[in-house]
């Protein structure tokens, strides 16, 4: 017997069974007709929501008073021994301690306008595998493969959603702000499992992760340009993405109307893979240049910080730069729907270049190169943090310093 999609039952069995079985379904038809009624992009985020949390809850579990007030606690401290190591004011309006189902509902706003654009070129190339002649007597047809792709996209991005809910620490540790703007979080669930093979106080996890979380709300909060330019840096590198048409089509002959799986493995088999080109992959240098200033100037200046007052700052900052350099599956899973993969490859020269500009001329040089995108350091610059710092350094300091 073979399963249909999403619950229905089976297409094995006796004819007076099945018929049984599909009437006690008729409740699920009628979410399935919701679903497929989707209208609002291409990637179907009804769909994408209902399966992102419906994987998170059976292992999630309510935030606790005393949670809650610990978190709260962490940041409010965080934001305090911040201030004397940055010129960039507070960014939080709010800490707050988030389930793994609040980081879903909180960031999907932000998860739309990155996925929206590649499953949109994609969705396209779909229609544009037709032959011609199919195209032009085909728009019902159109309209239910764009129904289908964005039902497919939404069905990836969930699961994938669901598994990042049950890894991520808080709304921005994967280095783009993915929650509301000052809505500084953690997730105290994932926050107590990263800390158990550590052997330190759980005070002293929650207050690292809380100055990590605190100084990336610094800098978008105090740098208005910031967000909206790496959200754009996204969606032009997705625009400029071509999607190879022979795998379109390998996986257009791969469907079959009389089995409704057969699209779910031909979605999910390479076909929403796209094809670089050159300018594609200087875009996407830059873009990763951009993420890696930013996760960058946030290790320098916690490490700044949480080397004065917590014992375990070196292992922790060891741990999460492992973290971020492996990845995992939601991760990989993300670099195929998206186009890029979401952590900077270059952390480490990255922050090799703050430092040497702190070094050489205070917190003031470096954080002032924040104040317009045509100052921040560019590709070829992360080649030679100190050669930059020595250069741009001169430049900003005051000239009875230079």
């Amino acid at each position: 017997m073979t399963d249909l999609p999403f619950g229905f039952g089976t297409t094995g069995g006796s004819e007076p069974d099945r018929t049984a079985d599909w009437a006690g379904k008729a409740p699920l038809f009628a979410e399935l007709q919701k679903l497929m009624s989707w209208s609002g992009g291409p990637v179907n985020w009804d769909m994408a929501r209902q399966l992102a949390i419906s994987q998170a809850v059976p292992t999630d579990r309510p935030v606790t008073p005393a949670e809650r007030g610990a978190v709260e606690q962490a940041l409010r401290l965080a934001d305090l021994w911040l201030d004397p190591c940055t010129t960039l004011p507070s960014g939080v309006r709010a800490g707050s301690a988030w389930s793994r189902v609040d980081w879903i509902e909180r960031t999907l706003p932000v998860w739309s306008t990155l996925c929206d654009p590649v499953a949109a070129r994609v969705v396209a190339a779909m229609g544009n595998a037709l032959p011609s002649e199919a195209q032009a007597q085909a728009g019902a047809l159109l309209g239910m493969l764009g129904q289908a792709g964005g039902l497919m996209f939404g069905a990836q991005v969930g699961q994938a959603l669901a598994e990042l809910s049950g890894d991520v620490l808080g709304a921005t540790d994967i280095g783009l702000p993915l929650g509301p703007p000052g809505q500084a979080a953690l997730v105290p669930a994932n926050v107590a499992e990263f800390g158990a093979g550590l052997e330190l106080p759980a005070d002293e996890v929650r207050i690292y992760l809380a100055l990590r979380e605190a100084a990336h709300h610094r800098l978008f909060g105090s740098v208005p340009w910031l967000r909206q330019h790496l959200l754009e840096a996204v969606d032009a590198y997705a625009r400029g993405i071509t999607i190879d048409p022979e795998a379109i089509e390998r996986a257009m002959r791969e469907i079959d109307p009389q089995q409704p799986e057969s699209l779910q493995q031909a979605l999910g088999g390479g076909m929403f893979e796209p094809e670089n080109t050159p300018a594609q992959l200087a875009t996407l240098a830059r873009l990763e240049t951009a993420l890696a200033l930013v996760e960058g100037w946030v290790g320098t200046v916690v490490t700044d910080v949480a080397g004065e007052h917590l014992p375990g700052a070196a292992a922790l900052g060891e741990t999460l730069r492992r973290r971020r350099a492996t990845g995992g599956p939601a991760e990989q899973t993300f670099a195929t729907l998206v186009g890029l993969e979401l952590r900077p490859r270059r952390l480490r020269e990255a922050a090799a270049l703050w430092a040497a500009m702190a070094a050489r001329g205070g917190p003031e040089a470096r954080d002032a190169l924040w104040e317009h995108p045509d100052l921040l350091p560019s590709t070829a610059d992360l080649d030679d943090p100190a050669g930059f710092a020595a250069r741009t350094g001169e430049h900003l300091m005051p000239p009875e310093e230079s």
